[in-house]
């Protein structure tokens, strides 16, 4: 295999550029090429390229976000996008492409693969840790340390002035990062999208700790478990206490990738890599345990990655 194409696509993720550099230095000692293109599957259809090698992935390791750059592309998602980007990698000559991101990245990434000869293999990289196959997700533990750092300095407030905060973080369809952040910053409550939201028991529960004396409560919100405004309206006149609401926002997505993350994107860069060598294609690479794993690229759009509610009990019983 002489040339490889790698493109970022979707949301960023801390430790895409980790990624880069793993699957570029992995490759050099082949002597084979590798081509970036950028601005995600945009840069498939505009054949927007760089050539990366071992010196211009140097110093990113510890990079958020990626250098090769990311936007949403309906485009490649019609037919005429994904034909376009099949006879870019004709023309450049792609014999393998790695793609890194997430669900809807490896959706776009099957499509094509249906359209061209050239070998595909995926890396997951999303904050949301929702790919199938693999228990965690390059940036995902970034992602939840970022969090955490933020909502132990809301605990300071929210303990100073005896309030209910309710802070959102993401996750529109699901809920892995409420729950891992609300269980390890011992929130009080923690609502994801899988299960509809049962305000009276939260209202009760704050009742509850309000007569054991506890007067403060942080309750975690995925984004897509509605509108928190509302939630927070409803929680403040049911139980007469004052509640605030923080939204995290995109500051979830940014930083330096954590030790965890940076592991991540090495491991998968490396095994990418080898797997193109292998001959192998429409495959996402994973961890399970300890493992690196190979998951069927379909399978990771079109099954769902169960969420371990065992955490919510957890949490619940350590909440006290």
């Amino acid at each position: 295999m002489k040339r490889i194409g790698v493109v970022t696509s979707g949301g960023d993720a801390p430790g895409m550029n980790a990624a880069l550099r793993a699957i570029v230095r992995t490759a050099h000692p082949t002597g084979a090429k590798i081509i970036g293109f950028r601005r995600g599957y945009e840069g498939l259809i505009t054949n927007n390229t760089v050539l990366l090698d071992s010196r211009s992935v140097g110093g990113i390791i510890h990079l958020g976000g990626t250098i090769l750059h990311t936007v949403r592309c309906p485009e490649f998602y019609t037919e005429k996008g994904l034909k376009k980007a099949a006879e870019n990698l004709e023309k450049n000559k792609i014999e393998g492409l790695i793609v890194i991101g997430g669900n809807g990245s490896f959706k776009g990434a099957y499509e094509l693969s249906e359209r061209c000869r050239t070998a595909i293999i995926g890396i997951p990289a999303t904050i949301d840790n929702d790919v199938y196959g693999t228990d965690e997700t390059i940036g995902f533990d970034t992602a939840v340390n970022t969090a955490v750092t933020l909502i132990d300095k809301i605990r300071d407030t929210a303990v100073s002035h005896e309030r209910i905060f309710i802070v959102e973080v993401m996750g529109r369809k699901r809920g892995f990062l409420a729950l891992e952040v609300g269980l390890t910053v011992g929130a009080e409550n923690i609502l994801v999208p899988e299960i509809k939201p049962n305000i009276e028991k939260v209202c009760e529960k704050i009742k509850e700790n309000a007569e054991k004396g506890k007067k403060s409560n942080i309750i975690i919100a995925a984004e897509g478990v509605g509108d928190t405004r509302k939630i927070a309206k409803e929680i403040e006149e049911k139980t007469g206490g004052d509640v605030r609401l923080t939204v995290l926002g995109h500051v979830q997505r940014g930083g330096h990738p954590t030790a965890r993350s940076r592991l991540l994107a090495c491991l998968f860069g490396e095994k990418a890599v080898k797997m193109l060598f292998q001959g192998k294609t429409k495959k996402v690479v994973g961890i399970n345990g300890n493992q690196l794993v190979e998951i069927e690229l379909k399978d990771s759009f079109t099954k769902e990655k169960p969420l371990n509610l065992e955490f919510l009990e957890l949490a619940e019983k350590l909440a006290i």
